[in-house]
């Protein structure tokens, strides 16, 4: 095992580990930050507690593990063979004989684990997570989560009662400032207005609760009759629950099925056309996501190194760019061969062919041509732009007064220099 695993691979392990994690951990935090916001505002609109935004949180964590692994892991090995680079070690290494394909030995065991994670997460926990997601928003829109009364608006309950309550304290426990109008089938009408109040369970009937009202007042309004005022400690209101819906049965969306579904569904005669081709074509997605992985260490080392003297940080940029764009095509490909306008097998695999010569061609550039550089063109331009915004924000730092310590060396500031002192 010494002799398969040597001290320089456990090196390289030590530096793709450490970027990969942090990438892994700063991409997933990003995304569910944006979702987090999200999921505050809705639960706060719906007047639920807060801790289900934390628990429909925890079922996205699949649904964004599904791009973050792939990102990570490209990013960790193009930091690792960047700073290999950068410092001349990895001259040094392919001085003494060490190929590209040996350097990324311990990067493709790496990248085995990582495929067989994201399949599992991909195959079988994304779907029932996404269902599980769907399912608590269902509950909290109903109103089974404790949702169905939302502060600071008025609510109507069966059609004979609206409700309003201005602030709510302890997780829904205290209720403060209750406004509650409840009339009956013989125009009878009661207004009732208290200071605080709380909901209580209903043991003799589980189709009821119990508002309790405290320090309040009560105005009974009969047809063609005088109201009556009466002022209470306390009271109790009941109020008839709604009647909840029942969450739908897991399996209107193919992304809900399991791997195993999927083919049994995309492969049965008794499917329908719209069924199987639903199937197939997320099946094709999750299956192409998974695979798509194997290349990325390729990429990573055709990104990684920069020319010669340079520390450009070009590569990078693209490295970002071509995953998330191609699992936007991927997405693309598998909603187009959904409608059935796409073989789901060319909608899918056709763009991971096109990606997998693209890479290949830039892995064989900077593995097998001399001095060679896949972006070396792009490079090159992104070179004299970079020199074109340096001079003009030097030129700028002159006319207010400000000097640089290199201004010596670039010869166009040079000569402005001695025109002004002529």
């Amino acid at each position: 095992m010494s002799r398969f695993i040597t001290a320089t691979d456990r090196y390289i392990f030590r530096l793709v580990l450490v970027p990969m994690l942090g990438i892994f951990v700063l991409a997933a935090s990003l995304l569910m930050l944006e979702k987090m916001l999200r999921l505050f505002e809705f639960v706060s609109t719906e007047g639920g507690p807060i801790n289900i935004v934390f628990e429909m949180l925890v079922n996205l964590i699949p649904e964004y593990a599904g791009l973050a692994i792939p990102l990570g892991l490209m990013l960790g090995i193009l930091f690792a063979f960047r700073r290999l680079a950068i410092t001349s070690e990895l001259d040094v290494m392919r001085a003494v004989g060490w190929s590209y394909f040996r350097l990324l030995r311990v990067p493709y065991l790496m990248t085995i684990a990582l495929m067989a994670l994201n399949f599992a997460i991909v195959g079988y926990m994304q779907p029932k997570a996404r269902f599980a997601y769907e399912e608590m928003e269902f509950r909290l829109q109903s109103g089974a989560l404790g949702a169905s009364i939302r502060v600071g608006e008025f609510n109507t309950i069966e059609d004979r009662m609206a409700l309003r309550i201005e602030e709510s304290r302890d997780d829904g426990r205290q209720l403060v400032g209750i406004f509650a109008r409840v009339a009956n089938d013989k125009g009878q009408v009661l207004s009732i207005s208290a200071r605080e109040g709380r909901f209580l369970a209903n043991r003799e009937d589980r189709n009821t609760i119990i508002l309790r009202l405290t320090d309040g007042t009560i105005i009974h309004a009969v047809p063609n009759g005088s109201p009556r005022v009466l002022s209470f400690s306390q009271h109790d209101l009941p109020i008839d629950l709604p009647a909840l819906e029942r969450f739908r049965a897991r399996g209107e969306d193919a992304r809900e099925f399991v791997i195993p579904e999927l083919l049994e569904i995309g492969w049965s005669r008794d499917s329908t056309v719209e069924e199987r081709q639903s199937s197939l074509a997320n099946f094709n997605y999750r299956m192409v996501e998974v695979v798509m992985m194997i290349m990325l260490p390729l990429l990573a080392v055709a990104l990684a190194v920069p020319p010669k003297r340079s520390t450009s940080a070009l590569g990078i940029f693209l490295s970002i760019v071509i995953v998330v764009a191609y699992h936007k095509i991927n997405q693309y490909g598998e909603s187009v061969a959904q409608l059935g306008r796409v073989d789901p097998f060319l909608a899918l695999w056709g763009p991971f062919a096109v990606l997998f010569c693209l890479i290949g061609w830039m892995f064989y550039q900077i593995a097998f041509v001399p001095g060679g550089q896949p972006i070396g063109a792009l490079e090159n331009v992104y070179g004299k732009l970079a020199r074109s915004v340096k001079k003009l924000l030097r030129r700028g730092d002159r006319r207010r007064g400000i000097t640089h310590a290199d201004d010596a060396d670039d010869p166009y500031l040079a000569g402005e220099s001695a025109l002004r002192a002529a």
